[in-house]
């Protein structure tokens, strides 16, 4: 019963509290990042969801937009601000998501989702992970999140998608307070950010 109804059900109440609870917060990081980036403090692209249905993604902005002499936007290093960097490395970013939680598009717990760029990327296997809901944490984002390999990350997340149920949510929950607060895994070793998913090693 907790995979069909009280997953979503538990969601939707959860989401709505704490929106609600952290109004003040999501009040100050919006005006912050405004200072900050001088435009929009929320960055909004299509992602895959359940199913492969897309969705519009909402985080709070951590990059500037400054580009090149050629009109390309800079590396991801040089256009991540200070304000953003202390709000990605304290995961602060991803709470607007809580919006895409009550909409139904995630969940609060699931694969997070990835790239639409990625869907023909993946093997038979890999796409399972679509076999549900994306969440703003998961199973991969507690087991090494940027710093495990692509293979191991997508891995992780079918694992997941075979294994959910009401306690494998809860520890997940217990874990991502924990990554947060010794803020571990957060970026991919020597970077920032991480690298983009190219496929599958032959």
């Amino acid at each position: 019963m907790y995979r069909p109804f009280f997953k979503r059900a538990s969601d939707l109440i959860i989401s709505i509290v704490l929106l609600v609870f952290l109004m003040p917060l999501l009040g100050l990081i919006t005006i912050l990042l405004l200072l900050s980036t001088c435009r929009n403090p929320f960055f909004v692209q299509k992602r895959p969801g359940k199913n492969g249905r897309i969705f519009r993604i909402i985080k709070f902005k951590t990059m500037n937009d400054l580009k090149d002499s050629n009109g390309e936007f800079l590396p991801d290093d040089l256009r991540l601000t200070k304000v953003g960097l202390f709000i990605r490395r304290t995961s602060l970013d991803e709470l607007p998501q809580l919006l895409n939680v009550v909409c139904g598009h995630m969940s609060l717990i699931g694969p997070r989702p990835l790239l639409i760029e990625y869907l023909p990327l993946y093997d038979a296997n890999q796409k399972r992970r679509h076999e549900v809901r994306p969440g703003i944490t998961g199973w991969a984002q507690v087991n090494g999140r940027n710093a495990i390999s692509w293979e191991q990350k997508l891995a992780l997340d079918v694992w997941y998608v075979d294994h959910l149920s009401l306690l494998l949510d809860l520890k997940i929950i217990i874990m991502t307070f924990y990554k947060v607060i010794k803020r571990e895994g957060i970026n991919a070793k020597g970077s920032l950010t991480i690298d983009k998913f190219k496929g599958n090693s032959l």
